[in-house]
């Protein structure tokens, strides 16, 4: 088997999808790997280090022949129509929408496997892409607050005078925002937390920081870990108890997302007019519309005196580790599929575990519905 990985095209995008260190892996498992020339170069990694670690460097066209193609971001329809029948993708296929990718490859004959996908079940830890890397943003979420805000983090006392610490306020404790609340209480900050799911309490306080108590008059846990959407009648009461509580803020680092639905407004414009002047908003959900509607994505913005800052990848901002942790997630993943054939390694049958079965989309020619029943087609002129 021959693994190919490209370089990423997307606007923005660092990060790669195979690093030196797991092509070295994969090449003790007996594959061959193709990376195209400069694949890593944003990331860090060099075209030599790529070279020593046993791969060959070859072009665009050569990798999306390959008979697996490793990506992060899901290929353009050029690019699936430059992929073989019969090869097997890997990547996020940003499956709450559908664009045409998931026919076009199935028409193509590519089996495909969308990680995002992944069940969050503890075997399956070791390949799950979107706690890596959420895990990288809500660490790069406060560093980019701290650089916005024109204040101390933690307490300072000098012969010129003393900074009181910031208030950071968390909303969201999921991976990402657990990061956010562990990386605020390093650089010194009193940090509240928030979540519509009461059981993450301990989570939070075990982390240093105080679990804000709302009642709303309904629980927002919902399957698998993630939060559901509550009433409106329940989001009124959150909108309204919520805005009292981040108008004493200095930072708030807003992390609130539901699968394949819009961002919840958690800020409104009234509780940004009544924070004070200077200080920031990180909307981590810039991208599902913002937890505050003043947000706007890939832009930061000032609105009533309030830095808004809507970076949509964070993990971009630190490609090298961001790299290297979604690698080495694609490397599990791969090994996990494998299993040792009269000629080598074979793939086991992919519907017969979880693992495979919960992420492959297409397969044999097909979309699986089950797989892609959350999916909507994309607005016209909404961007990927």
């Amino acid at each position: 088997m021959r693994i190919g990985i490209p370089r990423e095209t997307a606007v923005g995008e660092t990060r790669v999808a195979g690093t030196p260190e797991t092509v070295k892996k994969l090449r003790a498992l007996g594959l061959d790997v193709v990376v195209e020339r400069e694949a890593g170069l944003a990331s860090h990694f060099t075209d030599a280090a790529y070279r020593d670690a046993g791969a060959e460097l070859v072009s665009a066209s050569e990798t999306l022949a390959a008979d697996i193609v490793f990506k992060v971001h899901k290929p353009t329809f050029e690019q699936i129509r430059g992929m073989r029948r019969g090869a097997t993708l890997i990547c996020l296929l940003d499956m709450c929408y559908d664009d045409g990718t998931f026919d076009t490859l199935a028409a193509q004959g590519v089996d495909s496997f969308a990680l995002e996908m992944m069940p969050r079940i503890s075997r399956a830890q070791t390949m799950d892409v979107l706690s890596s890397q959420a895990n990288i943003a809500g660490y790069r979420a406060v560093l980019e607050a701290a650089r916005l805000y024109g204040r101390f983090f933690p307490l300072m006392m000098t012969s010129a005078g003393s900074a009181k610490p910031a208030r950071v306020v968390v909303l969201g404790a999921g991976v990402a925002g657990l990061q956010a609340i562990a990386t605020a209480r390093r650089l010194g900050a009193q940090v509240w937390a928030y979540d519509v799911r009461p059981e993450v309490k301990e989570q939070v306080q075990s982390l240093g920081a105080r679990f804000i108590e709302l009642d709303v008059g309904e629980s927002g846990a919902g399957h698998g870990g993630y939060a559901k959407p509550l009433s409106e009648e329940a989001q009124r009461k959150e909108q309204a108890l919520l805005t009292e509580e981040l108008k004493k803020a200095d930072i708030i680092v807003s992390t609130a997302l539901i699968p394949c639905r819009p961002a919840p407004v958690l800020i409104t414009e009234d509780a940004i007019r009544g924070m004070h002047e200077g200080a920031v908003v990180v909307d981590m959900a810039a991208a599902s519309g913002g937890n505050c509607p003043l947000t706007e994505p890939d832009r930061i913005v000032t609105r009533h005196g309030v830095i808004l800052c809507g970076i949509t990848n964070f993990p971009a901002l630190m490609p090298s580790d961001a790299s290297n942790f979604f690698a080495r997630n694609v490397y599990n993943f791969l090994e996990f599929m494998l299993e040792p054939g009269a000629e080598g390694v074979r793939f086991k049958d992919f519907l017969a575990d979880d693992v495979t079965s919960m992420t492959l989309i297409t397969f044999q020619g097909t979309v699986r519905f089950e797989t892609t029943k959350m999916a909507k087609k994309r607005p016209a002129g909404a961007s990927a």
